[in-house]
């Protein structure tokens, strides 16, 4: 996994190469104009993060914001991490028919989406499921898995 040492979401983009920075940029927009209340984007784990604050939920594993979701540029792909897909059961399996159904084929590890190109993210499964994960929502699945 590609790391970066960015501080602010901004710096992140600008060290990215210029085509990579464009698929970046329309994710984050796609996420950031459905984002539930209460998650914060931040710079974390060397990638764009969307969290949970401590003070909305302090008792995390290892005394950080709860990570909701991630994006990140690698070297071969584009990856966005959908932490409360693959706790929910009924989520996954609807949310990976949908994406099929939207894009023809599914490239995901337990959380993790990968794509290559823009043309093959799936926009409107991605829109609905991160509506989906409130932070009330992420929170029960966290409690529940830990």
């Amino acid at each position: 996994m590609v790391s970066s040492s960015a501080t602010t979401v901004q710096q992140y983009i600008n060290e990215l190469e210029s085509e990579k920075a464009k698929v970046i940029r329309y994710v984050r927009k796609l996420i950031l104009e459905n984002l539930p209340k209460g998650i914060k984007e931040t710079m974390d784990w060397g990638m764009i993060n969307y969290e949970l604050p401590l003070s909305t939920y302090p008792k995390t594993y290892n005394k950080k914001p709860l990570s909701v979701m991630s994006l990140a540029a690698q070297k071969h792909h584009f990856a966005l991490y959908l932490h409360g897909v693959y706790c929910d059961k009924e989520l996954y399996e609807s949310f990976s028919k949908d994406v099929v159904d939207e894009v023809g084929k599914l490239d995901m590890g337990k959380s993790c989406l990968r794509f290559t190109k823009v043309e093959l993210f799936p926009e409107k499964t991605v829109s609905k499921v991160i509506k989906t994960i409130t932070p009330e929502v992420y929170i029960e699945c966290y409690e529940r898995y830990k």
